[in-house]
């Protein structure tokens, strides 16, 4: 009978899930083993992690008996939610509900929480510099989660409230607004409300080593938010990392929050003021996500460029292609 210990992972077909998924495969001899859990067990993803050892199993976010069935045995659980799969804070927030009363009821003995900062002890609703969106959040996507954490810890079991910065994969993944674009003049450019911010930014493959390194050691974040990321850089650093990998020139160009918000785009009142407080609350932001903390839960931590000379080819692909 093996004597591994099974962590169930949720979004184990996408980016954050995939990385810790494929960190537990990548030791075998680790002591850990892989129960990728999905909505679609036929996907070609899902199929890959099976033939590669994972065991993977169908669960739902929004059937809670689903998610007691494939977290039962577990040792450890990697708990997510997606709010751009709905666009609805309060449906994110019910599905962590569901996740929390989980892995108590599967006696699940340590659970991660992909969660973010509530916004609204930052800023309370009443406060008019920014609107109120979804009728009580100010960023809805960080808020819901955040709120979620009392979820977790109700639940008594040893959870980490793991916050994840900006996704480097944004940049090279098709339809983005991160990835560079060309402009008239045939130059490519990266564009975001960040003046002269340094933030926070890892690639997804990190996230889930850095998810693995603190299932290895045991409980010891337990209870703790543990903020990962593998560097602070601007938006003018971003952009020279970006001109060196692809061999021209890439410009940042910074587009103030007020255009932003008044540009109408989906979701810019969302992404207005994530931006907004975040540089309101730099200093508190930042230092949350740790970069040594990082590199001894993930040894393998990437730079921007490191990261950026294996990915570099996705970037030359077509924006509308696969």
């Amino acid at each position: 009978m093996s004597s591994t210990k099974v962590i169930a992972v949720l979004g184990a077909t996408g980016a954050q899930g995939g990385g810790l998924a494929r960190a537990i495969l990548d030791d075998p001899h680790g002591g850990y083993s892989c129960r990728a859990v999905t909505r679609d067990p036929d996907s070609d993803t899902a199929r890959g992690l099976a033939e590669r050892g994972a065991e993977v199993v169908r669960a739902d976010l929004d059937d809670e008996s689903t998610l007691i069935e494939a977290f039962q045995g577990a040792h450890g659980a990697y708990c997510m939610t997606n709010f751009f799969e709905h666009f609805s804070a309060d449906k994110e927030l019910e599905q962590a509900a569901k996740l929390a009363n989980a892995v108590q009821a599967a006696g699940v003995s340590h659970a991660i929480w992909s969660t973010q900062r509530d916004t609204r002890d930052w800023v309370p609703l009443e406060d008019n510099r920014l609107p109120t969106l979804q009728g009580r959040y100010k960023v809805p996507h960080w808020d819901a989660k955040g709120e979620a954490n009392r979820f977790f810890d109700d639940s008594g079991v040893p959870t980490t409230f793991l916050h994840l910065p900006t996704f480097w994969d944004n940049f090279v993944t098709p339809g983005a607004p991160q990835r560079p674009q060309r402009g008239p003049d045939g130059v490519l450019a990266i564009m975001a409300p960040l003046g002269d911010m340094k933030l926070p930014g890892i690639a997804a493959e990190d996230i889930g080593r850095c998810a693995y390194g603190i299932f290895k050691n045991g409980t010891a974040c337990a209870g703790k938010s543990v903020g990962v990321a593998s560097e602070h850089l601007t938006g003018a650093e971003f952009a020279a990392r970006l001109s060196e990998a692809l061999g021209e020139q890439v410009r940042f160009r910074h587009v103030p929050v007020e255009a932003l918000r008044e540009s109408m785009l989906p979701g810019a009142n969302l992404v207005a003021n994530m931006f907004q407080l975040t540089k309101e609350n730099l200093e508190n932001y930042c230092a949350h996500y740790d970069v040594a903390l990082s590199r001894s839960l993930n040894p393998w931590l990437q730079s921007f460029a490191d990261w950026l000379a294996a990915n570099v080819h996705l970037l030359r692909t077509p924006a509308g292609s696969r």
